[in-house]
């Protein structure tokens, strides 16, 4: 297969299709990553293109046909067999393979292959779906830094499963479909578990706009611990309202615990009392407790801040 790799086919965001059309996976909470064969290790490409092999040397034992190209999600997993990408980025942008190796001695990648794209130089992203995955599982590269995860024909069942696992949450794909490189298609939808919670408002940051991000935390000893600095979901409309009633609370002091708010988050910030209470959807925690890709959804007036606490661990 001459030249470098191509594209990955890309999922769409949607609600969970059921029917015996389609098939189900576990969405990993890590990167992609392309793995191409000539004759020894694999080289690794991000979805960007870029040349990640130095980043993950535990792969270096993976041996498969030259010309074979596999589609797949590195992870980092914690002690519960979870993934987690906060050590995750610890180790995607390594290039040095000194410091490679030594943090996968600490913290080993694993490779999710779910997806063979070329095998030995013939190319089968034109073989539905099913046809790639049996020929991917008949390939037996499961050890212990790469494997293939199951497949599941029951989209209920298996979105039941993840949400238990606590993982990020599920790709459905067509039995039937092919592999369209470079393409986002509706013939894959990735469903993700979001969560929400209440949180205090102690401040805000001007952006792009004149309130790019809300700075949110729950109280605790000293002050409010901090869960992260809010931009997304804030149009227009809730921009006006946040401004109307977060001027008049303004304050020289922050009511933040000392030291929890990074220099980054806290520069030309614009405290206030913390009286106002969000909720914010988002899709996991750090081990820090700071929110991931969270969303304003509305001011909660019916809410105190005392009332704000974290989520289980």
């Amino acid at each position: 297969m001459p030249g470098p790799p191509l594209s990955p086919m890309l999922a769409t965001a949607g609600r969970l299709p059921v029917g015996p059309e389609w098939s189900y996976e576990f969405k990993w909470d890590g990167v992609r990553v392309l793995a191409l064969f000539g004759g020894g290790p694999p080289d690794l490409f991000a979805r960007s293109g870029a040349v990640v092999t130095p980043a993950y040397p535990e792969l270096a034992g993976l041996r498969l046909p030259a010309g074979t190209l596999l589609d797949g999600e590195m992870v980092v997993l914690d002690a519960a067999g979870r993934p987690s990408f906060t050590a995750l980025a610890e180790r995607m942008h390594v290039r040095d393979p000194n410091r490679a190796a030594r943090l996968a001695a600490g913290l080993p990648a694993t490779y999710m292959i779910f997806d063979l794209l070329f095998l030995g130089g013939i190319d089968h992203t034109g073989l539905p779906y099913l046809v790639r995955r049996e020929l991917l599982e008949g390939l037996g590269v499961n050890d212990t830094r790469w494997m293939v995860p199951p497949s599941f024909g029951d989209g209920q069942a298996t979105a039941a499963a993840a949400r238990e696992n606590r993982l990020e949450g599920v790709v459905a794909k067509r039995s039937d479909s092919v592999y369209l490189p470079g393409t986002r298609s509706a013939d894959w939808i990735k469903v993700k578990f979001d969560r929400t919670g209440d949180y205090v408002i102690g401040g805000w940051r001007p952006g792009a706009r004149r309130l790019g991000g809300l700075l949110i935390g729950v109280p605790g000893p000293g002050g409010l611990a901090f869960r992260g600095r809010v931009g997304g979901g804030i149009g227009a409309v809730a921009e006006k309202e946040l401004l109307a009633r977060l001027e008049p609370l303004a304050t020289d002091a922050s009511p933040f615990a000392p030291g929890v708010v990074p220099r980054e988050d806290s520069r030309g910030a614009h405290w206030v009392r913390p009286e106002l209470v969000a909720e914010i959807r988002y899709g996991n925690q750090t081990p820090d407790r700071r929110l991931r890709f969270p969303r304003f959804l509305r001011l909660r007036d019916d809410k105190s801040p005392a009332e704000c606490a974290d989520d289980e661990p």
